[in-house]
């Protein structure tokens, strides 16, 4: 990369002086809107959309109506029902959780995916998905750092398992918590932009252009990410790769 250009509010990663990507074309389903507004979704949930921006994220990132879509460490699901709102009925997202987080989110997620109607509760390891070369997108959110920060090794094994199951050309959107160098980012669960670039390279993806549409100067990047006082609105950056045809 021989440099960056910020361009109404997005970053563009340039490569040998010619810009390789802005903001992906994402034609997201016609109930995008009304879906992240029914009744049935927790208002809780509803609640963080002001901050995390759902349809300018999903946008940037390119995912499409009717697309399947692979989503890395769902968690609890807050991405999941954003997603499963981006594809659509035609759509198809799978919510993927390890043993560990499986078990922790076992009733949520079989109730949220029976709700849903085009949810597949995932529940495998990274290296084996059992998706080898299927999914046309795939997308994580806050979830890299504590791979990366166990070990260089197990960033790029996080990173390989996602690219496997992508199609060739899949893209990939990576969310996570911004940190600084000179601090200690793995007590802090933060991870520097510069590693993550790094990372995905290794991981053979090639890195499209970034978006500060989550970044937060307000954020004080020494402190853990779970301090009360940050109210979950951290700096974040968010990253669009895809795998090489």
């Amino acid at each position: 990369m021989n440099g960056l250009r910020r361009v109404a509010g997005f970053v563009t990663v340039v490569a040998a002086g010619v810009a390789i990507g802005f903001q992906a074309s994402a034609e997201l389903a016609p109930g995008f809107d009304a879906a992240l507004m029914a009744a049935e979704r927790p208002a809780e949930e509803k609640e963080r959309d002001a901050m995390r921006r759902p349809r300018q994220v999903l946008e940037f990132v390119g995912i499409d109506a009717g697309m399947t879509v692979l989503e890395v460490f769902a968690g609890g699901g807050w991405y999941t029902e954003v997603l499963s709102a981006a594809v659509g009925p035609e759509g198809t997202v799978y919510s993927q959780n390890t043993a560990r987080f499986a078990e922790r989110f076992a009733e949520a997620s079989a109730a949220r995916a029976e709700r849903l109607g085009n949810v597949i509760v995932w529940n495998h390891e990274l290296g084996s998905l059992e998706l080898d070369d299927t999914v046309d997108a795939a997308f994580t959110a806050l979830n890299l750092h504590d791979a990366a920060n166990d070990s260089e090794e197990a960033g790029v094994a996080f990173l390989t398992g996602v690219y496997g199951a992508l199609k060739p050309g899949g893209v990939f959107g990576l969310i996570d918590h911004v940190g600084i160098a000179g601090q200690d980012n793995a007590e802090l669960h933060r991870i520097e932009r510069a590693r993550v670039l790094q990372l995905l390279e290794q991981a053979g993806f090639t890195v499209e252009a970034e978006s500060d549409v989550l970044a937060n100067s307000a954020d004080n990047h020494t402190l853990n990410v779970r301090d009360e006082s940050l109210g979950r609105n951290t700096d974040r950056m968010l990253i669009r790769a895809r795998k090489p045809q």
